[in-house]
């Protein structure tokens, strides 16, 4: 259903669902920072505790959303919304890359943490489901900002791989260096993503609108139910 043609009530659920799924992700996350940060702590762990302090960067872009959709017009903060989240994507690589040249750079060895390969493996069960419920709720709903909340989420997935990894391969082979290049990958990602919500770019999978205005009949210019909502 494209989203020029959603009815009142259903984008009515819609948006609570985005809100209730941004306020599952901060839950979540602001969990997943604590205990990360500590056992990076215990561990020596450069990339534990920016695992930790990501997830803290993945809660100020759900309490963006939250902020959003708590609005009786939702779309009008659409724009600013955007913005916050395209700076919350700036901080995350900022802080990858401040703490992947660290790691390189220091060289330090880090001890074996179980309890960190453990919250790397419940993240990457736990985010992908997150990011399948914003995405299809942002595709319906054609919001620019679920779709790019959901991407933050995607990176911070990435990001639990990353560490998986180079936890494991400290663990067994004491390569410490795996993980710190890894997450520079990431971070020139979170850059991108994080031009584009800036932009207001984050279109590209929202719900697409019917080519042809009925009342004028001309063609509207715009092919994507998030363009409505974007200004110059």
């Amino acid at each position: 259903m494209s989203a020029s043609l959603l009815t009142p009530e259903r984008r009515v659920v819609l948006s609570r669902r985005s809100m209730w799924l941004a306020y599952a992700t901060a839950g979540y996350n602001l969990l997943e920072g604590l205990v990360a940060i500590a056992a990076g702590a215990a561990a020596s762990s450069t990339a534990l505790i920016g695992f930790g302090l990501d997830s803290f960067v993945e809660v100020s872009s759900a309490a963006v959303l939250i902020w959003q959709f708590r609005s009786r017009v939702p779309e009008d903060r659409e724009r600013l919304a955007l913005r916050l989240i395209g700076a919350s994507f700036f901080a995350l690589a900022a802080w990858v890359t401040f703490d992947a040249v660290r790691s390189l750079l220091a060289g330090g060895d880090a001890d074996a943490s179980p309890v960190g390969i453990g919250l790397a493996i419940a993240s990457l069960l736990v985010m992908p489901l997150l990011v399948r419920a914003k995405r299809r709720t942002g595709r319906e709903l054609g919001s620019a900002t679920v779709m790019a909340d959901s991407t933050q989420t995607m990176l911070c997935t990435c990001l639990s791989a990353v560490l998986l990894v180079g936890l494991v391969l400290n663990a067994v082979w004491g390569w410490s260096w795996a993980d710190p290049i890894a997450a520079l990958v990431i971070a020139g990602v979170a850059v991108k993503e994080g031009v584009e919500a800036w932009r207001g770019e984050h279109c590209d999978d929202c719900a697409p609108l019917p080519a042809v205005d009925a009342a004028t009949g001309q063609g509207s210019g715009c092919t994507d139910g998030c363009c409505t909502d974007r200004k110059a």
